[in-house]
């Protein structure tokens, strides 16, 4: 069953999910005409393959390690890095093996394609 999306001016928790981490797949907390924001959970070594974005995106890691590959360097996410990408820009991730409980999670947000009003 898919979780409900998050209501304009909704509160929701991106905190730490703790021993919780490891029983949780990847959702989207909002998902809105001109936003869409996503928890990725990577078990320890799964990779989400190379990808790109139609707008620009925002990742914060929230716990565990990411190596966030892109523009060919490598950047190691700790919990409470944040990294931000232009649109369009190449992208890949992997939970790192030393995450705690084997899992890292990461929230990932950033502007969906809108149509011109022209």
């Amino acid at each position: 069953m898919a979780l409900p999306h998050a209501q304009s001016a909704q509160l929701v928790s991106i905190r730490p999910l703790g021993a919780l981490l490891a029983d949780t797949q990847s959702y989207a907390i909002i998902k809105a005409a001109q936003l869409e924001v996503i928890r990725v959970v990577l078990r320890a070594g799964e990779r989400l393959r190379q990808h790109d974005t139609p707008g620009e995106i925002t990742v914060q890691c929230l716990e565990g390690e990411v190596q966030f590959e892109v523009g060919g360097a490598t950047h190691v996410l700790r919990a409470g890095d944040l990294l931000h990408l232009q649109a369009r820009a190449p992208h890949a991730l992997r939970a790192c093996l030393r995450s705690p409980r084997g899992c890292a999670s990461a929230a990932s947000g950033g502007l969906r394609r809108c149509k011109s009003s022209r």
